[in-house]
């Protein structure tokens, strides 16, 4: 059923490298891209998630606007990283009212933070079907719930909330990057019924969602992502910030530094790789009679050479980029699909924050 347009929010996907812009209309024939669009943002603006220098984000926020045309001052927008805690925890079966009430103090032994300074939300996932189970099993099953807990430290929630009120936006909400991301391949995937896995490789971030039938059954957000390599650079090669960004991009000759340069990509590409793989390892063993079908690639630095073959190579699971766009309807008149398809990867969790509205789950 198409969303009334007032219900419709912008996605706004604020990253520590650029902010990315989704406007999506919901249409009678589906869902229509409206707007889209990125700004880069001065390194340090943002690290690892916390919002360094508020007035120049704020001030990226409104020439995006500005430079877009966009109208909806409703936004959704997302977390993620070390303040974010997302969790599958199992309780006793009990009532909604009830599971409100005790929620809190069933959360405090996951939650490495003390719980007043935290903002709390979760949700009951459906419960597996038991056929074939014995009957005790499934009396123990019976007794038991699934639910999804998501924490998010208080601090950097009013954070995210003051730069968009800065911006002169309403913030409606804030979401998870994995859930975002989540949303993004659900209406982009051709089978989104199976056991995935979701890996987007930020400029400082890392994140893995494996996602079976619809519902997240693990998430993992790590500390590493495409700044490492300009880092790298910046050391080894001996220059600044923007001049390690072009050489990175593969935008500047290096003749000399060439192999510097491979030994640089290799080993990083390595630490990510290692990283999603102890990722799966742990969902195998969690899930034993289950196996992940495909990993679906996204965010800026998904792209850096080797990474995808080198990924596929030592999980032996199918790699395949992810694209946002797929499914929705695009009017080549006002996007060139060409620069679409190359800004795929980076549009992902705007993309899923554009699909959000008011009043949805």
């Amino acid at each position: 059923m198409a969303v009334p347009k007032k219900n419709q929010l912008v996605g706004l996907d604020i990253g520590s490298h650029s902010i990315k812009l989704v406007e999506i209309d919901h249409g009678k024939k589906g869902r229509v891209l409206k707007n889209f669009g990125v700004i880069g943002l001065p390194p340090e603006a943002i690290v690892e998630g916390a919002i360094k220098e508020m007035e120049v984000v704020a001030s990226a926020i409104k020439t995006l606007y500005k430079n877009l045309k966009v109208k909806n001052r409703n936004v959704a927008t997302s977390i993620s990283g070390y303040s974010v805690i997302v969790k599958k925890i199992t309780v006793g079966r009990r009532g909604a009212t009830e599971l409100e009430r005790s929620i809190q103090d069933e959360a405090e032994q996951y939650i490495p933070f003390d719980i007043n300074d935290v903002n709390l939300d979760y949700d009951v996932l459906e419960p597996e079907s038991t056929d074939g189970q014995e009957g005790e099993a499934k009396k123990e099953d019976a007794n038991q719930m699934e639910v999804m807990l998501v924490a998010a430290k208080k601090d950097i929630v009013e954070d995210y909330v003051s730069l968009i009120q800065l911006a002169g936006l309403n913030p409606v909400i804030l979401d998870v990057d994995a859930f975002a991301l989540q949303n993004a391949f659900e209406i982009s995937a051709l089978e989104p019924e199976g056991f995935f896995a979701l890996v987007n490789v930020g400029s400082e971030e890392l994140g893995i969602n494996a996602v079976r039938k619809g519902s997240s059954m693990f998430t993992r957000d790590s500390s590493y992502g495409g700044f490492q390599i300009t880092e790298g650079i910046m050391s080894q090669l001996k220059v600044g910030y923007e001049e390690a960004e072009k050489i990175k991009l593969g935008g500047m000759k290096l003749g000399e530094h060439q192999e510097v340069l491979e030994e640089i990509f290799t080993s990083i590409v390595s630490g990510w790789v290692q990283e999603i793989k102890r990722a799966l390892d742990f969902l195998a063993t969690s899930y034993p009679q289950e196996s992940i079908g495909k990993i679906y690639l996204s965010g800026g630095s998904c792209r850096l050479p080797g990474f995808r073959r080198y990924l596929e190579q030592e999980t032996e699971i199918p790699v395949e980029e992810l694209n946002p766009f797929a499914n929705l309807i695009v009017n080549e008149r006002l996007f060139d699909p060409k620069y679409l398809g190359y800004m795929a990867p980076k549009a992902a969790v705007a993309v899923g924050l554009g699909l959000r509205h008011i009043g949805g789950k």
